[in-house]
């Protein structure tokens, strides 16, 4: 029985050994999984996003100057008008009896002007001769020119008179189509405060513009002249195209929220677009066309200490002259990159698979990104070759990086 105890704590040390040294001979060089990217030639390009209303290039709102009753409408909605011309009549009834009575007023000052007139000159006279005394010459010539400037107020009532008078003809100032139309035939418009707005006319439909507004954060990027696409919900398969001509400095602030007005130019030839229109902008700031790129999760890569090449693991000639060369090229980008290339990010990594299924990197300056794609300006990179953009062992670690969608998956 004691030999047969014995026997069986002998077997399982044994097989517990067995399966210890089995895992971690095993578990110690476990598969990895790299996801791959192609590094490809195409176009980059940085936009800003923005939404907008569409308007005409000029509005005008009309209003008027004068109280009354509307007594004739000329025009109606999308009527088209010329400058000059007469597109509303307020009953001048009230006005014309205001310019009657002020004529009838400057009449009555001229009266009196002409009577001290003849007064002070009677008493100039009889003073000369020593007929009079010299304070009825005073009150004589003060009664004088106290009416010649009653005189005068009474003709500037009257010239205001008839001004007020013409201002019950409304007429078109600008060239245009009347966008809107506020009043109504019989309806009395009272001009005391401020203007009441009778119409709204835009100069040209043909010319509109776009103001978008755009976040404290995305201005910095916008500069007049840049290139715009834009939808509206009405056209939505079709892309519209328009200038900014405007930047405005004012700020805008909605729920704490600041926001910055920028002013496009958009042809509308065909007059599809319409004020009030809401267009979805994207104003490109930056474009470049065949350039090598690579996803942008490339560059946030970053593998474990174990899957790095070191020189332990080779001690070659050649595997020292491709770390000499890739210090040299570190060297250059450090140095502000190669001649003719232009100015980048800073230098960045991005890591391949080496000889001995161990990662080494490689150093290239990074371009311009559209959040995707990101340029490669400079480094010793090609189009079509593989680079590791994630990474997932059989026995993952803390340290390891998860991979995300899309892109090829390879086993070393």
């Amino acid at each position: 029985m004691k030999n047969r105890v014995i026997l069986v704590a002998i077997l399982s040390v044994a097989v517990i050994g067995a399966g210890g040294f089995f895992y971690f001979s095993n578990g110690s060089a476990p598969d990895v999984l790299y996801r791959t990217e192609k590094i490809t030639r195409g176009d980059i390009q940085v936009v800003v996003t923005a939404t907008g209303t569409v308007s005409a290039d000029t509005t005008v709102a009309v209003g008027t100057q004068v109280s009354g009753v509307i007594s004739k409408l000329y025009v109606d909605f999308n009527s088209r008008v010329k400058r000059g011309q007469v597109i509303a009549q307020i009953d001048p009834t009230f006005l014309q009896s205001a310019v009657e009575d002020a004529q009838a007023s400057l009449e009555r000052a001229k009266a009196q002007t002409d009577d001290s007139k003849r007064i002070y000159l009677r008493e100039k006279e009889l003073l000369a001769k020593g007929l009079a005394a010299q304070a009825d010459y005073d009150a004589a010539i003060t009664t004088y020119e106290s009416n010649v400037a009653a005189q005068k107020s009474a003709q500037s009532a009257l010239d205001r008179a008839i001004i007020n008078l013409k201002y019950a003809t409304i007429t078109s100032p600008i060239d245009g189509v009347v966008l809107s139309r506020a009043v109504d035939v019989g309806q009395t418009v009272a001009a005391s405060f401020s203007t009441p707005t009778l119409f709204s006319i835009a100069n040209d439909l043909t010319k509109m513009q776009v103001q978008a507004s755009v976040d404290e954060a995305d201005i910095g990027r916008v500069q007049n002249g840049q290139e715009v696409l834009f939808t509206v919900d009405a056209y939505p398969e079709q892309t519209f195209h328009g200038t900014v001509t405007q930047i405005r400095l004012a700020p805008v602030t909605v729920q704490n929220v600041i926001t910055y007005t920028v002013v496009i130019d958009v042809p509308n030839p065909d007059l599809k677009l319409m004020p009030g229109m809401t267009a979805t902008a994207t104003i490109l700031v930056t474009k470049k066309e065949n350039v090598l790129k690579i996803p942008t999760i490339a560059f946030r890569f970053q593998p474990q200490a174990d899957q790095i090449e070191t020189r332990k693991d080779t001690a070659s000639a050649a595997d020292d002259s491709a770390r000499a060369e890739r210090r040299k090229q570190f060297a250059q980008m450090q140095g502000g990159g190669a001649p003719g290339q232009g100015q980048g990010g800073r230098p960045s990594k991005l890591w391949v698979m080496g000889k001995n299924k161990k990662l080494i990197p490689i150093f290239v300056r990074p371009g311009i990104a559209d959040g995707t794609f990101t340029e490669i300006m400079f480094g010793k990179v090609e189009e079509g070759q593989e680079v590791i953009v994630g990474s997932m062992s059989q026995r993952p670690s803390a340290s390891a990086t998860p991979f995300s969608g899309g892109g090829g998956m390879r086993r070393f």
